[in-house]
């Protein structure tokens, strides 16, 4: 008998071009055997990173008309995933949106995409990580990188190398208020080494996650990584395999744009890794 399929709800903006948000996770999760639905919160021409002139269509106003509508048709979620929210009113909505469509056995999973590199995005105001902060108390598990990290717990952002005791202390920290799980991006600890820390508060363990580190900045690997991640999980995969499954991808297409020369603002070469992922996730 054919096992049933899962579905995940996936909360981002779709930007047209770019290889980032909803164009990397519908595909990603596809490809892990993963039903998903979308709710967009905005459309965009092209991605924020390295453009300018790019077309913006807020879509806040649509977001209570589809849950109303996927409540009225009795839907249910395995999982909620969320990414980039562009306002305050973007957090309130969600936040319902979780509490309308979690049932007892719903991963819950936030990537608080706001900040890189020691800076807020320029979208958002000083008080935005506090409300993003808000919404991944509700999360079972959180997905920040190092300066999201900093910015939600209010402390200041450090550049690495790293040693695993600060790197501990802040999962514990993200944990506190509510997650039960965080993966912590952008870790490393010698030069050459890049990966994430995968912490289970009922463990109280952190394992990691490391890959070859590739020069350059590399638009959505964010997105490619934590939606890897979740499709891994989803599919039952440890929280640690999971991660690994998650950097190997993430870090393959980084290697693959890096070796075409590609311009980095037009994403990575994601797509070509897609049937190695599914082999390690068991699938394919």
């Amino acid at each position: 008998m054919a096992k049933r399929q899962k579905r995940v709800l996936a909360v981002h903006d779709i930007s047209c071009f770019g290889k980032c948000s909803l164009t990397v996770a519908l595909p990603i999760l596809s490809a892990a055997g993963i039903e998903t639905s979308v709710i967009p919160t905005a459309v965009l021409s092209t991605h924020t990173g390295g453009f300018t002139g790019y077309t913006f269509r807020d879509l806040t106003n649509d977001i209570p008309a589809i849950a109303r509508h996927w409540k009225s048709l009795g839907l249910t979620f395995d999982a909620i995933y969320t990414g980039y929210l562009g306002s305050f009113r973007q957090l309130a909505l969600v936040s319902r949106l979780i509490d309308e469509f979690r049932g007892p056995d719903t991963l819950v999973c936030v990537d608080p995409a706001m900040a890189d590199n020691g800076k807020l995005y320029p979208a958002f105001g000083p008080d935005f990580p506090a409300g993003m902060a808000k919404l991944c108390a509700k999360a079972d598990l959180v997905v920040p990188n190092l300066t999201e990290a900093a910015l939600m717990l209010g402390e200041p952002y450090r550049e690495g190398p790293y040693d695993k005791g600060e790197i501990e202390g802040l999962l514990r920290r993200l944990c506190a208020p509510g997650p039960r799980r965080a993966v912590l991006t952008g870790v490393w600890f010698r030069q050459g080494s890049l990966g994430c820390a995968a912490y289970d508060a009922a463990a109280g363990k952190a394992e990691y996650a490391m890959a070859q580190k590739i020069a350059g900045s590399y638009h959505g690997t964010g997105d490619i990584f934590a939606s890897a991640l979740l499709g891994a999980l989803m599919d039952g995969l440890s929280l640690s395999a999971a991660a690994q499954a998650a950097v190997d991808f993430t870090a393959g297409s980084i290697r693959r744009t890096f070796e075409a020369k590609t311009d980095v603002r037009f994403g990575v070469n994601f797509e070509a890794g897609l049937p190695a992922y599914m082999r390690s996730l068991g699938l394919g």
